[in-house]
Formats: structure tokens, C-alpha cells, sequence
């Protein structure tokens, strides 16, 4: 078990700000301090230096370089300093933006409409992408890799058995708010991409160039010996310098004509060295910590290797992309490189670091990206302690949901009901006037059910459902480059849940005003010809319409079609809704009531 929240989660942000904002202070004071500490360190180095010249050139020296080495300590302590600063205010920045969206103010989110696919079966019904999407309510994901995994998660219903997974995985993780923050924060700084990824798993595919041929094993040996012994030879006067010099422009041009046939190699990996800290800032940060559930071990193991832990080696890939980039310092670069074949020692290391890690890199990739999405269903649950994690049913077709609502509505305005269907052939069909709130109940159990497949806490106090696919047709568009109008469009969406349920999949559909492109005789025809169908094929799900005679087919199947509804209170000609699910037909409709108000005379 793991322990309850007591404070709310407002609470619990605001508490963390006050303390970082001390943390916060303190940095500050301990900057101003390191900064007069490597002015005075600096000053004393060259005052010694000019006042004990006189006493002794050697002690001169002794006291410069002491100081000196003071005051490239601090500069180090300051830099160090000024990154904890900086990840502390990226920190209160973070439980600020949560309270936020404990407000319902998550804008400024990112809202993966990038990642929504062209055709889904639910995806655009249930408003999983976009502006004010589910996604865009809930991830916490940071690298691109982690958006990729979260999307999949909400548009693919998972095995049971990795639900309750991702359950006891985020429950242990609710609890842990400071360290699911630094992992976001360490995300944040420099996120994780795609392209930084495939530059790396192009380059992990191409084949080495240096390393398996011995020619270039040779070379990178005994070119510094031949180099160096000249350099040598020229210090003691033994070899001219008008023999010297040549020999140098010689080694010049060899060692970079060398650099060109490297270049390409390098270019592979160009500039993800930022990329490469955050992976090995959160991998460690995930390696450090300990776990109990099943899952963040399971994730956890895949940093580990038979030789090093993930952070340290991409650590070690990161210091050799560095140690490359001397050459953007032509001082520094031109005599390593001339004298050492400073390149092509690096490129040895690097294609070895390459063997080393071929099959791992890709793994530690998707682990961390889990690990995000982990974190997201983790906030989820603790900015929502009032939501459940669902129990999950062996038989098909069961939904029992106590006061269910959509988690997109504030809850000060968030209207809850209570609704639970059973079984095959059970179809619920859900009358009511405009604005009564069907289509808005439709969602609310599609999104549940949605959250409930990957893992996370339901927007109720108690959900039981069975492992099942959601798959509705609710909203419908015309596509004009494609040439397809409104109601051909929905008999394509209708045809993938009469496929769905012809194939005996395991789907729970929701169907909002059957056939609307249609006139009103065939759009009734064809409902009522549809509603039969799906019973005879023992399909589950609701069924929202206008259509008042549709519910009189419950009376030739009193056990397999149920009536529900939404109705509207009329008062001095004003409408008053109060969302809640009755049993039975409606009989309050408005759209009389709606057509005076906008003038026309009935």
C-alpha cells in the first residue's frame, strides 16, 4: 500500500514554493558570496605576484598559482551554483504551473495535435488532441519520445494485466511529488527529441569505419610517437629547424586530411551534446531512486548493463562529442590534432563507445519515455484524490460508474451521474432535448474509459469495466479534398463498428444522432434497421438520439434496450437543465422554445 495524501494538492504546491523560494535565497546570498570570493582570490594572485617578485621569482610563482587555483575553484562553485538556481526556479515554476491547472488554466500546455491521427475510432469524438483536449489537460511528458508514448497509450486500450501495472506503478509515484518535479525539470531544460534520437539511432546503424581496420589502428599509435620524438629531437637541438618545421606542415596535412575522412562521422551526432545531458540527468535521476512496484523496476533495470549504469556511458558518449567540438578552438585544436591525431583518437573511442552500446541506447530511449508518461498518470492521480483507479471486470460488457463525470469540466460546474450496463446485447438508448447534456454524458463515459484502458484514475468515485475498445461516431465532418460528404463520411465511421462487432471484438460503442445526413424517414429506417442489428450481433454501448420513436423499441426488446434520458425544466419561457440521468423517455423537448428565441414565428 501506499500512503494517502492528507493536504490537498493546492496546499501541498503552494508549501513547496515557500520552501524552494528559501532554497532560492540562499543560492542568491551564496552567489554574491563566490562572487566576492573569486574577485579577491584574482586580485590577491597578481598582487602577490608583482609584491614577492622581489623576494623570489620561484615563490612569486607559488603564491600566483595558489590563488589562481582558488579562483578557478570558485568560478566552478559559482557555475555549479548558478545551475542549482536555475533548476530551482524552473521547480517553483513547475508547482506553480500545476496549481493552474488545478484551475482549469492549461492553455499555454502543449496539446499534441501533432500527434492525432488522421482516422481513428474515437480519437476526434472524445477530444483527446488539440486545444483544451485530454492531452493537453494531462501530460507531463517532456522529450518528444514521451509525447509519442502517451498518445499511444490513449489511443490503444492496453492488456489488463499491464493496466493494473501502470495502476500500482502510479500510485507509487503519486506519492513521490518532489522527485516526479526534478524529473520533469531535468526533461524540461533541454528536452529529448526525435531528431536527436534518430540522429543517434543513424548513427548506431552505420557501419564503423576506424575502429575494425588495422591500418587506422596503426596510424593512431605510432603518428603522436613519430610526431612527439621529432618534437623532442627539435627541443635538444638535435634535429634543425629547417628540417623541423617542414615535418610539422607535413604532420599538419596529414592529420587533417585524416579529420576530413572523419568529419562525416562526426556530423552524424552534431549539437545533441545538450540533448545528451538531459538523457543522463533524468536516467541517473531514475537510477538513484529506489522502487517497490513491479513496473518502475522493470524500467529502472533497463539503465543498468554489464558493464556501467546508462548515465555513466552516455556520460562518456557526451565527454567525446566535447572533446570533438576543440575544434571550434583553432588554439587548441590545431597542435592536439597535428601532434596526436586528436580526431581520429576520438573517433576510435566513439565507434567503440558504438559497439559497447548498439543494442541499448534505443532501449534506454523508450524506458525514460515510459517512465514520463508514468509520471503523467502519477499527476493525474494526486491532483485528483477524489478520482478512482477502476477495477477491471473478466466479464464483457460491464461499465458500473458512481457519480462519473468529464474531467475536462471544472468541478464547480462538473455535473456527475451514476450509470452501470451489463452484459451482451445490452444497448442504452439516451433521449432528450438540445443542450440536455447527451452528447456531453456520451464523452464523459468514452474519456473514462479511454483513462481507464491506459492505466490511469477515472474522473468518478468508483468505476468497474471491462478490458474493452471504445469506438464512436459523435462528431462527423465532410472532407472536400477527399470528396465525402457529412453522411457518407458517417457511414464509414458506422461501418468500423459494425465490422467491430460482426468480428466479435471485445468494443463498447457510442453513437450520437444516427444518420443525421439523411432525411428523416430513411434516417429512421436505417436507425431502427442498425439498433436490431447490433443486438442480434450481442454488441454493448448507448445510443444518444432525438428520435422518440427509437425508444419505442424496447418494447419488442425489453431485455436488451434500455431508455434513459436527459430532460429540460421551462419556466416563464427561460430553460433550465440540470444534467442529470433519468430512467425512461424524455418527454420535455426545447427546440420549439429555441427557434422563438432566435425569431422565427411558430
Amino acid at each position: 500500500m501506499y500512503p494517502k495524501q492528507n493536504l490537498n494538492p493546492t496546499d501541498i504546491y503552494n508549501k513547496q514554493i515557500e520552501e524552494l523560494k528559501v532554497v532560492e535565497k540562499k543560492l542568491q546570498k551564496r552567489k554574491r558570496l563566490l562572487a566576492w570570493l573569486r574577485f579577491l582570490s584574482l586580485s590577491v594572485s597578481f598582487i602577490a605576484l608583482w609584491q614577492l617578485w622581489q623576494v623570489g621569482i620561484a615563490i612569486a610563482f607559488v603564491i600566483f598559482f595558489v590563488f589562481l587555483g582558488s579562483f578557478l575553484f570558485f568560478v566552478v562553485k559559482d557555475l555549479k551554483n548558478k545551475d542549482e538556481i536555475e533548476n530551482t526556479r524552473l521547480l517553483i515554476q513547475i508547482n506553480k504551473q500545476e496549481i493552474g491547472i488545478l484551475k482549469h488554466h492549461f492553455s499555454d500546455m502543449p496539446d499534441g495535435l501533432q500527434l492525432k491521427p488522421e482516422h481513428h475510432v474515437y480519437a476526434n469524438d472524445l477530444d483527446l488532441f488539440g486545444k483544451a483536449s485530454i492531452y493537453q489537460y494531462i501530460n507531463r511528458t517532456t522529450s518528444e519520445q514521451g509525447n509519442q508514448i502517451l498518445a499511444d497509450w490513449l489511443l490503444n486500450p492496453s492488456a489488463p494485466e499491464i493496466i493494473l501495472q501502470r495502476q500500482e506503478a502510479a500510485k507509487e509515484l503519486s506519492s513521490l511529488v518532489e522527485w516526479r518535479h526534478q524529473l520533469r525539470a531535468h526533461g524540461i531544460t533541454n528536452p529529448v527529441t526525435s531528431t536527436g534520437g534518430k540522429k543517434i539511432e543513424t548513427w548506431l546503424k552505420s557501419k564503423n569505419k576506424f575502429i575494425n581496420y588495422r591500418f587506422w589502428t596503426i596510424t593512431q599509435y605510432f603518428f603522436p610517437v613519430i610526431t612527439l620524438s621529432a618534437l623532442t629531437l627539435h627541443l635538444l637541438e638535435i634535429l634543425s629547424s629547417s628540417l623541423f618545421y617542414p615535418l610539422v606542415i607535413l604532420f599538419f596535412f596529414i592529420a587533417f586530411t585524416i579529420t576530413k575522412a572523419i568529419k562525416s562521422e562526426y556530423l552524424q551526432l552534431n549539437k545533441i551534446v545538450p540533448e545528451l545531458e538531459t538523457l543522463q540527468n533524468s536516467i541517473r535521476w531514475i537510477e538513484n531512486k529506489s522502487f517497490h512496484s513491479d513496473l518502475m523496476n522493470q524500467l529502472k533495470n533497463n539503465f543498468k548493463s554489464e558493464t556501467d549504469k546508462a548515465s555513466a556511458s552516455i556520460k562518456d558518449l557526451k565527454k567525446i562529442l566535447e572533446r570533438f567540438d576543440y575544434r571550434f578552438n583553432p588554439l587548441v585544436h590545431i597542435p592536439l590534432n597535428t601532434f596526436f591525431l586528436w580526431d581520429l583518437q576520438q573517433i576510435t573511442t566513439l565507434e567503440k563507445w558504438k559497439s559497447d552500446n548498439i543494442r541499448t541506447v534505443s532501449v534506454w530511449f523508450n524506458a525514460l519515455a515510459q517512465t514520463e508518461a508514468l509520471v503523467t498518470i502519477a499527476t493525474l492521480a494526486f491532483n485528483h484524490p477524489d478520482w478512482s483507479y477502476p477495477s477491471l471486470s473478466t466479464e464483457y460488457g460491464v461499465f458500473f460508474a458512481d457519480n462519473l463525470g468529464h474531467p475536462l469540466i471544472p468541478i464547480e460546474k462538473r455535473v456527475v451521474n451514476s450509470f452501470a450496463t451489463a452484459g451482451e446485447k445490452q444497448l442504452c438508448l439516451i433521449t432528450g432535448s438540445n443542450m440536455a447534456g447527451k452528447s456531453t454524458f456520451l464523452r464523459s463515459i468514452g474519456v473514462n474509459m479511454v483513462l481507464a484502458m491506459m492505466g490511469a484514475p477515472t474522473c468518478c468515485r468508483q468505476l468497474k469495466v471491462s478490458p474493452v475498445k471504445v469506438i464512436s461516431s459523435m462528431r462527423v465532418n465532410d472532407n472536400l479534398e477527399e470528396n465525402t460528404s457529412t453522411f457518407y463520411a458517417e457511414l464509414k465511421k458506422l461501418k468500423q463498428i459494425i465490422d467491430a462487432v460482426n468480428n466479435h471484438e471485445n468494443v463498447f460503442f457510442l453513437l450520437d444522432e444516427i444518420l443525421r445526413g439523411t432525411n428523416s424517414a430513411d434516417r429512421q429506417i436505417g436507425s431502427i434497421a442498425l439498433i436490431k442489428q447490433l443486438i442480434r450481433q450481442n454488441a454493448t454501448g448507448l445510443i444518444a438520439t432525438h428520435d422518440l420513436e427509437l425508444a419505442k423499441l424496447s418494447s419488442e426488446f425489453p431485455d436488451n434496450l434500455h431508455n434513459y434520458h436527459f430532460d429540460v425544466q421551462v419556466k416563464d419561457e427561460e430553460l433550465y437543465f440540470d444534467y442529470k440521468l433519468k430512467r425512461g423517455v424524455c418527454t420535455s423537448m426545447n427546440a420549439s422554445l429555441l427557434m422563438k428565441k432566435i425569431g422565427i414565428d411558430l
